[in-house]
């Protein structure tokens, strides 16, 4: 270092300065860890009351439903009047070839302008004592608006 320099010389850090920086190091990459797990792998886990594979039964079912209220609408649009399950089949404006999924039984409430398409499940009975799982009823309407109940 030249002479007159109003810098204080440096010195290459020590053994226990590291070891401090690599341990807070290491807990910065664990908490890290830890707020990725929280907000995206827990969050993802199924709703009160739910097991996974319920939940993704009902993921299904909505989709489904919101398969059943697109067809509704292009058939609407085609026929100026909303129609029931087998005829929006043999249309072609549905090609879901299944009237339910997993237990679930897809129904259509038609009236006028407006119509309800609804997922029921057929509740099993309780075995041993163990209450059975609650399976909801789900609907959506020709606004496109889906409800569980």
């Amino acid at each position: 270092m030249p002479e007159g320099s109003n810098f204080p010389p440096t010195t290459p850090p020590n053994g226990d300065n590291r070891i401090v920086m690599r341990m807070l190091g290491l807990l910065f990459a664990a908490v890290i860890a830890m707020g990725i797990y929280y907000f995206y792998l827990k969050q993802a886990a199924p709703g009160p009351g739910m097991v996974a594979t319920q939940a993704i039964s009902t993921t299904g079912v909505e989709m489904d439903l919101n398969a059943i209220a697109q067809a509704e609408r292009t058939y609407f649009a085609q026929n100026g009047s909303y129609a029931d399950l087998d005829q929006l089949t043999s249309s072609g404006a549905l090609t879901m070839a299944r009237s339910g999924r997993d237990g679930y039984t897809y129904t259509i409430e038609t009236s006028g302008n407006s119509f309800t398409a609804s997922a029921h499940h057929s509740d099993s009975l309780a075995v041993n004592g163990v209450a059975p799982l609650h399976y909801p009823a789900i609907s959506i309407d020709q606004n496109m608006q889906m409800h569980q109940e």
